[in-house]
C-alpha cells in the first residue's frame, strides 16, 4: 500500500503528502520506509529548494500504529526490545533525516498531530497549522510510556520545560492557536487556506540562496551548546565565508538598485 505521494506544485518546491487518510496517517513501518525513501531522493535533488510535508484528510499524523504492536512475532524478543530495534534502525534515523534536510522544510499541519506525529511535525523548520488542528501527547496518561523519536527534545527547546512537562503528564490537547501563542509553531490559518499558505511560504524559501538558508538553520542548531561568546565566534566565522559568496554581492547590488535580489538557482 502506498502511504504517501510526492508532488512538484511549484518551481523549486516538492510536497510530500501522507495518504493513509482513513487511519489519520499513522507512523506504521511502510509509511516510515516510504517517507525515508522520498526524503533521500529529495535530499539529493539539486532542483528542490524547499519541501512541504502534509497529510490528506482530517489528521496530519496519529502517531504509532498501535494495532500492530505485540502481534505476529516469534523472535524471542519482548515487545519493548522489538520497539527499540525498530526505533534504532528506522524511526530515529528517519526523524534525524527530516530534521537535517539540506533545504528548508515546511509542515502544513492538517488536523491532529499525536504521539510520534508531534515529532514529525516539529522536525520541520516552519510549521503552519490549520485552526482545527492540535497537538496531543497520549504517551504517559494513556499508555504509561515516554515521548519518543525526539519529541521531548523538540518540545522542551520550543516551549520550555514547564509547558512540555505538563503537556506530557496531563495529555491535554494543545490547539493550534495556543501553540502559535506559545511560539511552538509559526502560524495558524483557516483550514481552507492551509495548503496555499504553506505553498506561499515554500515558494519564498525556494527563492533564498540555498547554501545560506542551510547555514542559517545550522546556526540555530548550535545555539544550545554555545555560550554567548562561543556563538559570536561561530557567527563571525560563518559570516566571513558567506560574505565572500556571489549571493551577498547580488544582495548588495539589488539593495543599491532598489529591486528584489535574484539569487542563482
Amino acid at each position: 500500500m502506498d502511504c504517501l505521494r510526492t508532488e512538484r506544485p511549484a518551481e523549486g518546491v516538492a510536497r510530500i503528502v501522507l495518504t493513509n487518510a482513513a487511519r489519520l496517517n499513522p507512523i506504521a513501518i511502510p509509511m516510515q520506509e516510504q517517507l525515508r525513501d522520498a526524503l533521500l531522493q529529495l535530499r539529493d535533488d539539486r532542483t528542490v529548494r524547499a519541501v512541504i510535508l502534509t497529510g490528506e484528510g482530517r489528521g496530519f499524523c496519529a502517531g504509532a500504529d498501535l494495532t500492530s504492536v505485540g502481534s505476529g512475532h516469534d523472535d524471542g524478543l519482548t515487545r519493548g526490545q522489538r520497539a527499540q530495534q525498530m526505533m534504532r534502525a528506522l524511526s530515529n534515523p528517519l526523524l534525524h533525516l527530516l530534521h537535517e534536510m539540506p533545504m528548508p522544510v515546511v509542515c502544513a499541519m492538517n488536523g491532529v498531530a499525536a504521539g510520534a506525529g508531534v515529532a514529525l511535525a516539529l522536525s520541520a523548520d516552519i510549521v503552519v497549522a490549520a485552526k482545527s488542528s492540535y497537538f496531543y501527547l497520549p504517551f504517559m496518561p494513556r499508555l504509561g510510556i515516554l515521548p519518543d523519536l525526539g519529541t521531548s527534545w523538540l518540545l522542551e527547546r520550543a516551549i520550555g520545560r514547564s509547558r512540555a512537562m505538563a503537556l506530557t503528564l496531563l495529555g491535554d490537547r494543545l490547539p493550534a492557536e495556543t501553540a502559535k501563542d506559545w511560539g511552538l509553531i509559526w502560524a495558524c490559518v483557516d483550514d481552507d487556506v492551509l495548503q496555499a499558505e504553506a505553498l506561499a511560504l515554500a515558494g519564498r524559501l525556494a527563492a533564498l540562496p540555498a547554501h545560506a538558508a542551510l547555514e542559517t538553520r545550522r546556526c540555530y542548531e548550535v545555539v544550545a551548546g554555545h555560550d554567548f561568546a562561543q556563538q559570536q565566534a561561530y557567527e563571525t566565522e560563518r559570516q566571513g565565508a558567506l560574505l565572500d559568496q556571489p549571493s551577498f554581492a547580488e544582495g548588495v547590488s539589488a539593495f543599491l538598485e532598489k529591486r528584489q535580489p535574484r539569487f542563482a538557482r
